[in-house]
């Protein structure tokens, strides 16, 4: 969302490659989402031990694009996004299917929530969200969210990156 409440839609595609963990990003990524993937693969890169993942991502490059599905010019907070997705690869599990990852995260892990659930949940439930992966941090705007939308999305909350990873994946 931007600083008018315009809510923005955005895909992940994360494909990866032989290497040694290093990240590169397509081009045309602005420069809010480029530093929200930056910090996400830096706590990745901190953290991989802790995720299971240290020995396929020391020898896995990462390729990103973002994919703004809207074409409306919204910066993407995607870091919680990638997480997920490089989680997804590395662990050759598929994200649970009409997902919608919401929240950003620090350089440190500290979830950032979002501005409001009601526009992104909205558009998400629009375009196929069955799901949604939303910072605990919202749950008291959940009240928000229209009753067709509760309906139709179901809420998945998550206090930390890894929990989001795991829940994306349907792994407890």
């Amino acid at each position: 969302m931007d600083d008018q409440g315009k809510a923005g839609l955005f895909r992940l595609e994360v494909g990866y490659a032989p290497g040694t963990g290093k990240l590169k990003m397509a081009g045309g990524i602005d420069s809010i989402t480029r530093e929200s993937i930056q910090r996400a693969f830096a706590y990745i890169n901190g953290h991989k031990g802790n995720m299971g993942i240290a020995q396929a991502f020391k020898t896995t490059d990462f390729h990103v694009e973002s994919i703004n599905l809207l074409n409306n010019h919204i910066s993407c907070d995607a870091g919680v996004g990638l997480v997920v997705a490089i989680y997804s690869s590395l662990m050759k599990q598929p994200v649970l299917p009409g997902l919608l990852v919401l929240g950003d995260l620090s350089i440190q892990g500290n979830i950032k929530a979002v501005r409001s659930l009601a526009e992104p949940s909205q558009i998400g439930m629009d375009n196929g969200a069955r799901c949604a992966l939303i910072p605990i941090e919202n749950k008291r705007h959940f009240l928000e969210v229209s009753a067709d939308i509760v309906e139709r999305v179901d809420p998945v909350f998550y206090s930390d990156p890894l929990t989001a990873a795991r829940k994306a994946l349907g792994l407890k």
